[in-house]
Order: structure tokens, then C-alpha cells, then sequence
């Protein structure tokens, strides 16, 4: 049978007879979107240190560089299929120039495998981030026909980040190293190691559980108990970035919420103020001096004036691009230079000195000044459509519909966490790191959302869109 295909924008009149979305079994929900099954990782459960002092820019095979890549490999694989015996396509426009960005980007990392010191390692991360943009581009064109319930979207993604967490929990009893890290002046941090990232766990957890609450998704006190242990998670990571990307996320959260209604507001400002209060007879009784030092890890002034040693490596980054306009090679690129730069190949952690540790500083160094712009532009269109239909709604009798600007709101506030806490971790541009899995499962929510809604729209007419 000849496949149609066909993109919305010329033709909008014909939409797809749906019936009311009901929230699936969490099986079957995962069975029916694959795509969710990538915020688990994809687990490594191997050492830290079992790669210390080893070329990471260069190929290497183990039982889990295969298994991570087959976990990657299978939803692809079932992506592929679908699109290609689906009748036809239909995505609108805008979605469309988004996905476009995207894949242009990817073509500008599998073009950096041509100068990568480490082609293996470069064309491979190329593939995998393919691989992610076929899932995305499948879900968007799935909810087109079959709309998921979107309130469930976000309590699955809670449920397989508290399913995460209690896998770290549970390595942490039978091999400590592993998710532990102990930092000289620091000391020991649940950070997830290479099983999962608590302080990304807890904060999913956290601002869903929140967002919940405010908007009566589901009872007060599975809220409650979901948002503190969230809370605590993100807390027990140590980790400054989480921990301040979170309180500023939650604000606005907060500010979104007081716009609602003037009870609202008479309670969240009651409650800021009470907060300065209770922080400023915390300081005072603590001493400003002991909670300055605990909140900077007892760095030095030399340390947090460099942000741990990060602008340094922004500096690197920049330079060399400016002078290689094309950036280093996706992935590999970075970690052969730099640590070759400092002669770190030696009795160091190559893994984790490998990235720049800023999501967007990343990009630069992996396909050049071009690859940013575009995802900045991606990005930029990812937020616009998002604000776009975060403010309305779907007057029409289908659950699924209603719930979409609840599933928008939430996803761009846990979008936001990402592109903050991307600030000053590289983790969600790099491939094989639960955090780049994270933010295109939170992308794909909002634009198979807006995708939904774009249709509605313009085939119902605006009147039922306000």
C-alpha cells in the first residue's frame, strides 16, 4: 500500500475522530508510549571509577555499552516501523520546523564524525541522537490520532523518576560506590552516580507534585507525600546547581499560581514573606558565615568565582571555536582536546572531565558556532509554542483535549528546569545521560500537546479554542 503523506497546513479540515482518552494501566501506558521507557537512563550500573584513566573519546566495547545502546536501539527500532506503515503523516507546521532544526542539527553532528579525533565515538552519539529524534517525531505523529491522557503523561514520568530513585536506594545497600560520591571538602553525596541523577529525580518529582497540588490533579496528600520526597532527594544530591535551579522553578510556579486568583495571591505572597522571615532568624542563628560555607561545599573565593572550575572550561571551549569555527566533534571532540589541553589522561576520571558542563556551551564545542544557533532557534521554537498554548483551552468534551494545557504548563516548568540547571551541566545535550532523555520526553509532551491543539483549533474553528 503507497503511504500518504501529509502535512498539516494546507489541508486542516479533516480531524481525526477520537474517542475520550482514559488513564491506561502504567504497563500498558508504557507498552503504548515507548518513548517514556527513555527517562530510565539507560541505566550503566557499573563504578565510577571504572573507567579512570581511559580514553573516553575513543570506542570501546563492554556487556553495557551494548545494553545501553540496544535500550536506545528497541523504541527506535519500533518508531521506524510505525512511521513507515503509517497511511499518513500529519504534523502542523510549526511542529514541523521544529523537528526540522532538529534533524538539521543532528546532520551537523554526523558531519563533525569527519574531524572528530574520535569518529567511532562521534558517529556513534550521532545515531543514538537520531534515534531520540524519531521517537519524538513518532510520538507527535501517534497523538495526532490516539491523544494520550496528558495529565497521566506527567504522573508517569513522576512514577518512572520514583521508580528511579528507589533503585538507587536500593544500589546504595548493596554497593555504596556506585551511586555515592565522596569530593574532598565536601564529602559523601547521593548524586546516583551512574545508576540514575537524584538531584534531576527529585526535582521532576518535586515541581510535578507541586504543580499537582496547585492545580487539584489528584488528592492533597499524594501530593504531599510525592513533592517531599522529591524535595528531599534533590537536597540529599548536594548539588548547588539542582538546588537553586529548583528554588526558581518552584517560584515561578508560585507567581503562576498567585495570577489565578487573589486568594492566591494573598497566600503566596503570606508565604514568601514568611519564608524571608524564618531564612533571616536562620541566618542569624546559624551565623551567615557557617550557612555561606555549607551552601559552597567550603570552596575557596578562586573556586566560586570559577563556578567550580567551569568557566574555565567555557574559556577552552569558546577559544578554540573561535579559532575552529566548526567546533571539535560531537561528543569526542571535547573530551580529547581538553583533557589533553590539562595532560589529564593519567590517573583521572576522563568520563567525567569530558563535557563542558553547560548544555548550550556543549553544543558549540560539538558542531561549531552553526549548531548553536540552531539550537537556540529550536529551543526558542519549542518555548514560544509552548507559551502560545499554556494560556488556553479546548472547549471540547474529551478529557484528553481539556487536559492538554495542564500537560503544556507543567512540561514547560520542568523544560525551564532543564535549560537552567543545563547552565551548568552538559548532561542534557550528551546522548547515553539520563538528563538528555528527560528533556526530549518533556519536549515531545509539549509539542504533541501543541500539535493536538493546533489541530483542534483550526478544524473546530477558534471558537472553541480561548
Amino acid at each position: 500500500m503507497t503511504q500518504s503523506v501529509r502535512w498539516m497546513g494546507s489541508s486542516e479540515s479533516e480531524f481525526p475522530a477520537v474517542k475520550p482518552s482514559r488513564r491506561l494501566s502504567s504497563l500498558k501506558f508504557l507498552q503504548r508510549y515507548p518513548i517514556f521507557l527513555l527517562a530510565l537512563g539507560p541505566p550503566i550500573f557499573r563504578e565510577n571509577g571504572a573507567l579512570k584513566g581511559f580514553d573516553t573519546s575513543q570506542a570501546h566495547f563492554s556487556f553495557w555499552n551494548v545494553f545501553q545502546v540496544a535500550w536506545i536501539a528497541l523504541p527506535t527500532a519500533r518508531a521506524i516501523i510505525r512511521l513507515i506503515s503509517a497511511r499518513s503523516l500529519r504534523i502542523p507546521r510549526q511542529i514541523q520546523t521544529v523537528l526540522r532544526l532538529a534533524f538539521f542539527l543532528g546532520l551537523l553532528y554526523m558531519i563533525s564524525v569527519i574531524y572528530s579525533p574520535g569518529r567511532a565515538v562521534s558517529a556513534e552519539f550521532s545515531v543514538l541522537y537520531f534515534g531520540t529524534m524519531i521517537c519524538v517525531t513518532e510520538f507527535i505523529v501517534d497523538v495526532y490520532r490516539n491523544p494520550p491522557n496528558w495529565v497521566q503523561c506527567l504522573f508517569q514520568l513522576r512514577g518512572l523518576s520514583f521508580f528511579s530513585l528507589i533503585v538507587i536506594l536500593a544500589t546504595l545497600l548493596f554497593d555504596p560506590p556506585m551511586v555515592l560520591s565522596n569530593i574532598p571538602g565536601v564529602g559523601i553525596r547521593l548524586t546516583g552516580g551512574v545508576v540514575g541523577n537524584t538531584g534531576l529525580l527529585g526535582s521532576v518529582i518535586a515541581i510535578i507534585s507541586a504543580y499537582s497540588f496547585l492545580s487539584s490533579l489528584e488528592s492533597k496528600v499524594q501530593s504531599t507525600f510525592f513533592f517531599l520526597v522529591g524535595l528531599a532527594s534533590a537536597l540529599i544530591s548536594q548539588t548547588r546547581g539542582v538546588e537553586i535551579t529548583l528554588l526558581i522553578v518552584l517560584t515561578i510556579l508560585g507567581v503562576q499560581w498567585a495570577k489565578t486568583s487573589g486568594r492566591a495571591a494573598y497566600i503566596f505572597i503570606s508565604g514568601f514573606i514568611a519564608s524571608i522571615l524564618v531564612a533571616g532568624a536562620a541566618l542569624v542563628a546559624v551565623g551567615g558565615g557557617r550557612v555561606w560555607n555549607a551552601f559552597n561545599r567550603g570552596q575557596d573565593t578562586s573556586g566560586i568565582a570559577t563556578a567550580s572550575g567551569r568557566t574555565e572550561m567555557w574559556t577552552y571551549a569558546f577559544s578554540y571555536c573561535i579559532q575552529h569555527p566548526w567546533g571539535m566533534g560531537y561528543v569526542a571532540g571535547f573530551r580529547f582536546y581538553f583533557t589533553k589541553t590539562l595532560d589529564f589522561y593519567l590517573g583521572s576520571g576522563v568520563a567525567k572531565l569530558g563535557t563542558t558542563h553547560n548544555a548550550f556551551v556543549q553544543v558549540l564545542a560539538d558542531a561549531g558556532w552553526l549548531a548553536l544557533a540552531l539550537y537556540l532557534i529550536m529551543n526558542a521554537r519549542i518555548v514560544a509554542l509552548g507559551f502560545r498554548f499554556a494560556k488556553k483551552q479546548i472547549l471540547v468534551p474529551l478529557a484528553s483535549e481539556n487536559a492538554a494545557p495542564d500537560g503544556i504548563r507543567c512540561a514547560m516548568l520542568l523544560l525551564w528546569f532543564c535549560y537552567i540547571n543545563g547552565m551548568e551541566s552538559s548532561d542534557f545535550d550528551t546522548p547515553l545521560r539520563q538528563s538528555f532523555y528527560f528533556q526530549y520526553v518533556i519536549v515531545a509532551i509539549i509539542l504533541g500537546a501543541s500539535a493536538r491543539m493546533l489541530v483542534a483549533s483550526r478544524a473546530r474553528g477558534p471558537s472553541l479554542v480561548r
